[in-house]
């Protein structure tokens, strides 16, 4: 629900039925309420700029004629009645309007014009982020980027919730109902469970990003961070689109990012984002996410319904933003996924090395021979290796120059 401001000294709006509207309604109280009859003198004008009005293809914003169910959910899951335009939420919040515009369509909403569509809570919602900004504990520029962060994390989590889990869930357990009927019912039981459950989960996610960044050894680490990330990518997918039905791949495609997603978090990993066929994951350690590499393996070849799997992994300096991760360390694993062969995993040198320091892998196969005949003769354990590494063929990688590779297996 990004805001416009149409008050800015240009007449007031017309209203739907194209009349004009009250003078009264654009300027509110300037309280928590908005309650109030505080209208300006004839010269008095906003000091903030027409942002232009664009309702995003939205109808009915004011509500007339909506279905009532609809409107009875909205105000549910909001739990607060319309009351506000754009213009008396910001005027009531006590910011201008060009910052709250700035807000409302970093959290992704669309313009809506000057309809009465707004709650006490979006009201809050804008005190709160200036508040921040005011006290100077987050820059303009970072409020507005927590407000695009959290909006476009919570939107893909709506919609799955819509698109999924609700579906499911509402069908009419009895002939002769709709499933519009049990949808307020369930909602009403849902709502504060799933409220719960996200602040719960966000605070746990919130400790531990806190932890691993509080143990970064200095101040520029904290930032851009030394990290092993990892393309994993189905093989032929393209293909594949072609012959099945959709329901029958979108079950693959979310078998695939389930099964993904448990096993990088299993290992110690992080999953960075899923994008249909192929996904992207990080871990503290080259070791961490050499294990997570041919788990994937193993467990999709093991799977007769998922197309082969093929693997790149890269360590090095990443830079994190908004819970993605960029930079040629990043470049440089999506390539190697592109060139991996099918059911294997392509490693850079640099996290070659890292196994090798670690004693994760050996430098070589003659050396790992040596070491195991030396242990023997000497009665002691042989070194434990959990990984073998191939060097491959150096070859051109497209922006990176040349790179040699090297196939990633498991020892024994």
């Amino acid at each position: 629900m990004t805001v416009d401001d149409t008050g800015s000294g240009q007449g007031t709006p017309p209203g739907p039925d194209g009349a004009p509207r009250p003078a009264e309604s654009a300027y509110p109280e300037n309280d928590a309420s908005g309650a109030g009859d505080d209208s300006p003198a004839p010269d008095e004008k906003p000091d903030e700029p027409d942002l232009g009005v664009d309702d995003g293809g939205l109808d009915d914003l004011d509500g007339e004629g909506k279905n009532p169910l609809a409107l009875r959910l909205e105000q549910l899951i909001l739990g607060a009645d319309r009351r506000y335009t754009p213009f008396q939420a910001a005027r009531s919040a006590g910011v201008s309007m060009e910052l709250a515009s700035r807000f409302w369509r970093a959290m992704g909403f669309p313009d809506i014009g000057q309809a009465k569509a707004l709650t006490e809570a979006d009201v809050l919602a804008l005190r709160r982020l200036a508040g921040l900004v005011e006290a100077g504990l987050l820059s303009e520029a970072m409020a507005v980027q927590v407000a695009r962060s959290t909006g476009q994390t919570t939107a893909r989590l709506a919609e799955w919730q819509i698109d999924s889990f609700l579906e499911g869930l509402t069908e009419p357990p009895e002939p002769g109902m709709t499933r519009t009927e049990v949808t307020y019912p369930l909602v009403e039981l849902l709502l504060p469970e799933l409220e719960e459950f996200l602040v719960y989960v966000w605070r746990r996610q919130l400790a531990a990003a806190t932890g691993r960044v509080v143990q970064a050894a200095d101040d520029e680490e904290m930032v851009d961070r030394r990290l092993a990330v990892g393309f994993a990518d189905l093989v032929g997918f393209t293909r594949l689109t072609r012959r099945m039905e959709e329901e029958e791949l979108g079950e693959l495609v979310e078998a695939f990012e389930t099964t993904a997603a448990d096993l990088v978090a299993a290992h110690g990993g992080r999953l960075i984002k899923t994008l249909g066929d192929e996904v992207l994951y990080a871990a503290d350690d080259a070791g961490t996410a050499a294990e997570i590499a041919l788990r994937l393996i193993e467990t999709m070849a093991n799977d007769e319904t998922m197309p082969e799997l093929r693997v790149g992994i890269a360590f090095g300096t990443v830079t994190t933003r908004m819970g993605d991760v960029f930079g040629t360390t990043v470049n440089l694993a999506s390539r190697l996924t592109s060139i991996a062969p099918r059911d294997a995993v392509l490693v850079d040198g640099a996290l070659a090395e890292e196994l090798v320091r670690t004693g994760d892998a050996p430098a070589s196969e003659t050396e790992a021979a040596a070491l195991a005949e030396k242990a023997e003769k000497e009665g002691e354990e042989p070194p434990g290796y959990r990984f073998a590494l191939q060097p491959m063929w150096q070859r051109p990688v497209r922006g990176l120059g040349i790179v040699e590779p090297w196939l990633l297996a498991r020892r024994g």
